[in-house]
């Protein structure tokens, strides 16, 4: 009983350990030929640049927080407070969100100026990776 508590454990590290590794990839539509910076993108996921449609994750996740830590150096409390300071004063609203990186992806697919991100192992010939973040 013991073994199978330990084996369990380990097996469990492991998967948390490689979810923790997961690379996040920031895309456009496969057309597009915009190609902004990290910093542009930071900006239109923060609603600042209008250029491109961010399409962000609903649920706060691994993905979500390893993106707006990596651009926009915002964990969720802080993303939140800022969504929060904008719609207040009325200048301006969240982005449009979506479930997970499935429909992340066919909305980037299906509207040229869009831009998602996703885990790494979620794109697909579909869309385009600008760049990833580790």
């Amino acid at each position: 009983m013991k073994q199978s508590i330990r084996i369990l454990l380990a097996a469990v590290s492991l998967g948390a350990a490689a979810l923790a590794q997961a690379e996040v990839a920031v895309i456009v539509n496969a057309g597009a030929s915009a190609a902004p910076s990290q910093a542009d993108v930071a900006n239109i996921f923060l609603g600042k640049n209008k250029s491109l449609k961010g399409v962000d994750q609903k649920d706060w996740n691994p993905t979500k927080e390893k993106f707006y830590a990596g651009v926009a150096n915002k964990n969720e409390a802080q993303l939140k407070s800022y969504w929060s300071g904008l719609v207040f004063t009325g200048k301006g609203q969240p982005l449009p969100s979506v479930a997970g990186d499935a429909d992340v992806v066919a909305k980037v697919a299906a509207e040229a100026d869009a831009i998602g991100y996703v885990d790494k192992a979620a794109v697909t010939d579909k869309v385009k990776v600008l760049f990833t973040l580790p």
